[in-house]
């Protein structure tokens, strides 16, 4: 087979979002390139599996690829892909907790896009910054940047980029306790990704979903909505989107007063995080563990981990985390035992 038919056939592995069969054909692909000297192939093979990589969660190497990439691209003058490979480094290194880097390449990237003229690129990119405006703590910047990517992929008729962006909001909102909106967002998102046949797509709206009927205490639901996000996200091979799942299944546990299921869906799920190094989802972890120590009567055991929580969202400047650290840590010498249900 040649290098050409070990990408197709990858890509098309990608697309159903068997993402171990991809990779492993993007390497035959990718050796084939290079004995070749196929420079744009190889291009091609660097970008397409920091692709792959960052779908499944493996941060690290999804980096690697794309900086691989960002820097053939450079070589060649390949500004299309040039801006391509920094937009997923941006992706990747926010995902590692490093926003302010994301920032950086993601808005170089939409520049690219701008004088190239290349729309879908520059929606891809808005819906890029959202994300890490999210992730950096500011909500109404991004809830305001999802709605002009939006906007950017309806233009386009891009059904797909429409779907994520969708998927933003409901998290966004859901942050900013406007958890009918949230509902709404995941909802049509899900109806989108059905009709598209997007398993990834569908698996995120399904937590979204379950965590908006979580926030409505409808604990049932929520966990029916939980499970087939797992299922999918197993499938798949998604282990930091399955770790997030596993969070919020453990905190519907919690809210229910299931303490042994809730501290084992923790601990499955920080050990996740603690595989593809996202330092979001252990600060997450380190508080569900804490307060199901702090209802179990363990207070200076909560209190050490809020107290961890807070030096940890401090040193990545995540400003949403280090405030539901600090009022649970304002909570526990008072006295209340009442979960705190974190959206």
């Amino acid at each position: 087979m040649s290098e050409k038919k070990h990408f197709q056939k990858a890509e098309e592995h990608r697309r159903r979002a068997e993402y171990n069969k991809a990779i492993e054909l993007y390497d035959k692909a990718l050796m084939a390139c290079k004995i070749e000297a196929d420079i744009p192939c190889t291009l091609d093979c660097y970008l397409s599996m920091g692709d792959t990589f960052r779908a499944k969660g493996d941060f690290t190497k999804a980096k690697d690829s794309y900086m691989k990439g960002l820097d053939l691209a450079e070589a060649i003058n390949e500004r299309f892909s040039l801006a391509d490979a920094m937009v997923g480094l941006g992706l990747s290194l926010r995902a590692l907790g490093d926003w302010r880097e994301a920032f950086k390449m993601i808005n170089k990237a939409g520049r690219i896009y701008k004088t190239l003229n290349d729309r879908k690129g520059e929606a891809f990119s808005l819906w890029a910054r959202a994300g890490t405006y999210r992730i950096k703590g500011d909500i109404k910047q991004a809830v305001n940047t999802y709605h002009l990517s939006l906007e950017a992929f309806r233009a386009l008729k891009d059904r797909s980029g429409m779907a994520y962006s969708y998927c933003g909001l409901g998290g966004s909102s859901r942050v900013d306790n406007k958890f009918e909106d949230s509902e709404r967002y995941y909802k049509m998102a899900n109806r989108m990704f059905g009709r598209l046949g997007d398993r990834f797509g569908l698996a995120y709206s399904f937590c979204g979903l379950g965590n908006a009927r979580r926030m409505n205490d409808d604990y049932k639901n929520a966990l029916i909505y939980f499970k087939k996000a797992e299922t999918l996200y197993k499938k798949i091979g998604d282990r930091v989107s399955y770790a997030y799942t596993l969070w919020s299944v453990g905190t519907t546990y919690k809210m229910l007063g299931k303490m042994n299921n809730a501290l084992g869906s923790f601990k499955a799920s920080a050990e996740l995080f603690k595989q593809t190094k996202d330092p979001r989802g252990k600060i997450y972890c380190v508080l569900g563990i804490g307060e199901v120590n702090y209802l179990c009567g363990k207070r200076n055991k909560a209190k050490k981990s809020y107290s961890e929580a807070i030096k940890q969202a401090e040193s990545y400047g995540f400003m949403i985390e280090k405030k539901y650290a600090e009022r649970l840590l304002k909570a526990c010498p008072q006295g209340e035992v009442t979960p705190y249900n974190l959206p």
